[in-house]
């Protein structure tokens, strides 16, 4: 076939006053223009009819995921194929002749054509890791360190098949040989293989995700984790700053994952406010007809005085305060904080909540609430926070206590001026 088309192309270019013989380098010369021609003519129509045609129907169904794979040029890249898989038959036929020229182009085509399919396979590889990303499945699986795993995979068998070719030796050949280099890939890609048996135990484990939020002290980490990748996760702290840590890490080493608290729907408050000793005492008759008048004390004070009043009934010498029950000016504080919070429509009702006096200190005698809000949100969740104290602060002096807190200079003058007046 080659040699018939040589001998017309030959017979052309004599009518046309061109001397010249079907195995010259002018009939070699067009048969190899009309292989670019043909290759050329099949890249167009691979493109404006085969991926034009797909990324219109693509654009027009209702999935989201192929127009990922759109975004990527998967199809573009597919496409490319077409031609050089046109030149890689065609030119060896043309240059049957020519017999280094045809073994050369010959395996720089094929070389070319494992390296067009391996990075088609690429552009699939970045749109599924995008898909995957786009429906959260990061958050359960380390997706992209898999995707990375096997792009690297792909590539050292890539690299094994081209030097194959261009050495006209099976595949078999070279593979044989990395067992001789395991010791030296064991070396070179330490912290990949590391992290990938890291990532396998992440994942299986669900110990972190894309999204989570970490707090790792050894590393300065402590903020929401952007990317798992096949080596590291990359976390972006509260102060913008970035820390990457390697994945192994994770595994080997202790941190605090906070995805627990954001899945439960509820963020934990457990602070104390610290009263001074000196302000507690029992509440008198006009202080506890007062307090009745409280809205979270009206339930409250009267069911606790009819307690105190039946336990009381049988001891003598009542009107000793050492004597019997009485009510204290901070058991009603914590009585009322308790259904101020119990009432509060940002404290998580399924959550516990407690407030509860710990040991006393030289600072005072700590009341500790230890509770939940319902909004998780960093900003929100101070804020609720914060006007939740500015609260207790400011009816502490309606139960006659006072917060706790170490003179500052301003108090020392003041007792300084106090005595030299007198």
């Amino acid at each position: 076939m080659n040699t018939e088309v040589r001998i017309e192309i030959a017979a052309w270019l004599t009518r046309l006053g061109i001397n010249s013989q079907p195995t010259d380098g002018l009939a070699t010369s067009i048969l190899i223009c009309s292989c670019l021609l043909i290759a050329g003519i099949g890249y167009y129509i691979a493109h404006r009819f085969v991926v034009h045609g797909l990324n219109v129907i693509i654009r027009r169904s209702s999935v989201t995921w192929d127009d990922i794979f759109m975004r990527f040029n998967v199809l573009e890249r597919l496409a490319l194929l077409v031609p050089i898989a046109i030149l890689d038959l065609l030119i060896p036929i043309v240059l049957t002749s020519h017999d280094l020229a045809s073994m050369i182009i010959d395996r720089l085509l094929s070389s070319l054509l494992v390296f067009f399919i391996l990075r088609a396979i690429y552009s699939a590889l970045n749109a599924a890791d995008e898909i995957a990303d786009v429906n959260h499945i990061n958050r359960r699986l380390p997706v992209k360190s898999f995707v990375q795993l096997t792009k690297l995979f792909l590539f050292f068998i890539g690299l094994i098949v081209v030097f194959a070719i261009l050495a006209d030796r099976s595949p078999i050949y070279f593979f044989s040989g990395l067992g001789v280099a395991t010791g030296l890939v064991m070396l070179v890609f330490r912290d990949t293989i590391l992290g990938f048996v890291a990532g396998i135990q992440l994942a299986a484990n669900r110990m972190v995700s894309k999204g989570d939020w970490i707090q790792m002290d050894k590393y300065a980490a402590d903020g929401a984790v952007e990317d798992v990748t096949l080596t590291t996760v990359k976390v972006r702290n509260w102060d913008n700053t970035i820390t990457m840590i390697p994945a192994y890490a994770l595994v080997s080493d202790a941190f605090k994952n906070w995805r627990g608290m954001s899945e439960s729907g509820g963020r934990r408050i457990k602070r104390s406010v610290n009263i001074d000793v000196n302000s507690i005492q029992f509440l008198t008759d006009e202080e506890r007809i007062r307090l009745g008048k409280v809205n979270y004390l009206k339930e409250y004070l009267p069911q606790i005085f009819n307690e105190i009043n039946a336990a009381n009934a049988n001891v003598s010498d009542i009107d000793m305060k050492v004597n019997g029950r009485h009510l204290t000016n901070i058991g009603t504080f914590r009585a009322y904080l308790q259904e101020y919070l119990r009432r509060h429509d940002k404290i998580h009702k399924d959550m516990t909540l407690m407030v509860r006096q710990l040991a006393p200190t030289t600072e005072g005698l700590p009341i500790e609430l230890y509770i939940f809000t319902n909004d998780i949100r960093w900003t929100y969740y101070e804020a609720i926070q914060a006007d939740i104290f500015d609260h207790i602060f400011a009816v502490l002096p309606e139960f006659g206590l006072r917060a706790f807190q170490i003179p500052t200079g301003n108090d020392i003058r003041s007792i300084k001026q106090g005595a030299e007046q007198h």
